[in-house]
C-alpha cells in the first residue's frame, strides 16, 4: 500500500511539493480552498513529469494517487507526513496547525515558510514537538535542498524520520542546528536581493545586466561548489588562509550598501518591474519554468556524471531505488535483471529512442546480471572484470519517451574465460530490441584474458547449464544484413 503525504496549500511550492511525492511512489491529499488550486498543481505536475524523470538513471516507481481534499481533516487524515506550504501569515499558519492536530496530533508537520522559526510556529500548538521548519526551493521537484529547522521543544526522533522522508524522494535535509530568522539560504539571497534592488534604484546596472552578472560568473561557481570552496580555490595554491588575508581587508570598504535598504516606493516597483518586461516579456511564466527546468536537469546531470554537489544526492536516490528492486531470480526463462524508463535524453531527432541508449539499456541488463554471479564494482577493485569483445543488435520495434522497458539476459555459452549472453530489451512483454554479446574475463593489469575464480563460475555454470534447455533465438549467431525466412 503506498504511502500517504498531505500538502496543505496548493501554489507553486505545494503544487512542488506534490508532484516529489507524486512521482516518487507517495499517494498525496491536496487542500486548498482556491477553486484554481486542481489546475495550477496540475501544471506544476505536468512540469514535473516532463523533468524529474530525467535526473534517474532506473525506472521511476508507479506515480501516486492524487486527491484534492475538501477540508484539512480530510487530507490529513492517514498521512504519515504533512507540509504545510500556506501563505507567510503566521495567524493563518497558526490555525492549519490547530487544524491539522485535531485529528493528527503525532504526524510530522514541515513548513515551507521561508522566514518564521520553529518556535514561532509552535506557539500555542496542542503538539508543539512535532512541528517544524522543512524550507524547499522551487522548483521543488527539481532542486534537493529542504532546509530542516527544528526548535529546543522538537522531538529528536521524529526530525531523523523528517529526514530519511526527504531522503527517500530524493531531497538533500541541511539540518540548521540553530534557529534563526530566514535560516540559511534565504539570509543570503535576501543579501543579494538588498544590494540588487540599490544597483537598479542608483542606476549602475538594468535587471538584465545584474541576471547576466550572476548566470555568466559566480552563479555557475555556486552552483557546484558553494561560497567558501569557491573562495577557498581563488586563494590558490596558498588556500583560504591566503585568500582571507588578501581580500579580508575588503570587508572595511564601503562596497555594498547591504545595511542599508532602498525605500520601497511605487517608483522602484515599477522601474524593477518594467526592466523584468524588457528583460523576460517576451515568454510566458510557463515557457521559462519549462526553460528553466531543462537548464537544471542538464546542469544536475553534469555534476551527478561527477558524483559531486547536488549530483551525489541524485545518485544515493538511484542507489536507494536499486537497492529496493527485487534481485534477480532465475526461472524457466530468461532472467530479468534491468527495469528502466526512456528518458527525454534517450530520445532522437525522430523521436524515438536513439542507438547509443539501446547499448546503454544492454549494459544496465547485462551489469545487472554480472553483479548477480559476483562480477560487481567490488570484484572489479580486485583488478578483474568481464569486458565486452563483441555486440551485434537488431531494431525490432519502436520504444518512446516514457516508456517502461526490461532488460533479459539468457546465457548462450559459458566457461572459464567467456560468457556469451542473448539480452531482451522489451516493451509490454515484446522485444524492441536484442542484443548478442560475447565477454571475455579480463586479468586488468597484464590486460589479457584469464579464468573466473571459483566463486563466480560456481554461479554462472549452473545457469548457463538451466539456460541450455532454452529455446535457441532465432537471431543468436545472425550477420549484418542477413535475411530473415
Amino acid at each position: 500500500m503506498a504511502r500517504k503525504a498531505a500538502i496543505i496549500g496548493g501554489g507553486v511550492i505545494g503544487g512542488g511539493w506534490a508532484a516529489r511525492f507524486l512521482l516518487n511512489g507517495w499517494d498525496v491529499a491536496v487542500f486548498d480552498p482556491d477553486p484554481e488550486a486542481p489546475r495550477k498543481v496540475g501544471e506544476v505536475l505536468a512540469n514535473a513529469r516532463a523533468a524529474l524523470p530525467a535526473l534517474s538513471d532506473g525506472p521511476m516507481p508507479a506515480e501516486g494517487r492524487l486527491v484534492f481534499a475538501g477540508t484539512v481533516t480530510e487530507a490529513v487524515e492517514g498521512a504519515e507526513y504533512i507540509q504545510e506550504s500556506v501563505s507567510e501569515r503566521l495567524d493563518l499558519k497558526h490555525r492549519v496547525f490547530a487544524q491539522i492536530q485535531q485529528v493528527a496530533s503525532t504526524t510530522p508537520i514541515g513548513s515551507s515558510t521561508s522566514g518564521f522559526k520553529p518556535s514561532e510556529l509552535q506557539q500555542n500548538a496542542a503538539n508543539p514537538a512535532v512541528i517544524f521548519v522543512a524550507h524547499p526551493f522551487n522548483p521543488v521537484y527539481l532542486l534537493p535542498l529542504a532546509e530542516v529547522v527544528p526548535s529546543a521543544v522538537s522531538d529528536p526522533a521524529v526530525i531523523e524520520r523528517v529526514k530519511e522522508t526527504l531522503r527517500e524522494i530524493g531531497m538533500f535535509p541541511l539540518h540548521v542546528r540553530k534557529e534563526i530568522d530566514a535560516h540559511i539560504a534565504d539570509r543570503f539571497l535576501e543579501a543579494v536581493w538588498r544590494e540588487a534592488l540599490w544597483l537598479v534604484k542608483d542606476g549602475v546596472a538594468t535587471t538584465e545586466e545584474i541576471d547576466e552578472a550572476i548566470r555568466m560568473g559566480f552563479g555557475l561557481r555556486w552552483g557546484q561548489m558553494g561560497l567558501f570552496e569557491t573562495y577557498r580555490v581563488a586563494g590558490g595554491e596558498a588556500g583560504m588562509k591566503h585568500f582571507m588575508a588578501q581580500f579580508g581587508p575588503c570587508l572595511q570598504w564601503p562596497w555594498t550598501r547591504l545595511t542599508d535598504v532602498p525605500e520601497f516606493t511605487e517608483e522602484l516597483v515599477d522601474l524593477i518591474a518594467g526592466q523584468s518586461d524588457a528583460q523576460s516579456g517576451a515568454y510566458t511564466i510557463r515557457e521559462l519554468e519549462r526553460i528553466r527546468d531543462q537548464n537544471l536537469t542538464g546542469f544536475l546531470r553534469v555534476l551527478k556524471e561527477r558524483n559531486w554537489g547536488a549530483g551525489k544526492v541524485l545518485l544515493d536516490h538511484d542507489a536507494r531505488r536499486r537497492a529496493a528492486t527485487p534481485v534477480p531470480v532465475a526461472g524457466d526463462g530468461p532472467m530479468e535483471t534491468a527495469r528502466m524508463t526512456v528518458l527525454p535524453g534517450w530520445i532522437d531527432y525522430n523521436g524515438h529512442m536513439t542507438e547509443s541508449r539501446y547499448l546503454f539499456a544492454a549494459s544496465e541488463t547485462s551489469d545487472a546480471f554480472l553483479r548477480h554471479i559476483g562480477a560487481d564494482i567490488a570484484y572489479v577493485g580486485t583488478g578483474f572484470s568481464y569486458y565486452t569483445a563483441e555486440t551485434h543488435i537488431m531494431h525490432l520495434g519502436e520504444a518512446k519517451l516514457g516508456d517502461a522497458l526490461t532488460g533479459t539476459v539468457q546465457v548462450l555459452a559459458a566457461d572459464e574465460k567467456r560468457l556469451h549472453l542473448f539480452i531482451r530489451i522489451l516493451k509490454d512483454g515484446a522485444p524492441v530490441a536484442t542484443l548478442e554479446q560475447m565477454l571475455l574475463h579480463v586479468d586488468m593489469a597484464r590486460g589479457k584474458t584469464c579464468a573466473a575464480p571459483r566463486a563466480i563460475l560456481d554461479r554462472l555454470l549452473p545457469l548457463a547449464q538451466a539456460h541450455a534447455a532454452l529455446p535457441r533465438p532465432e537471431a543468436a549467431g545472425r550477420h549484418v544484413g542477413q535475411r530473415t525466412a
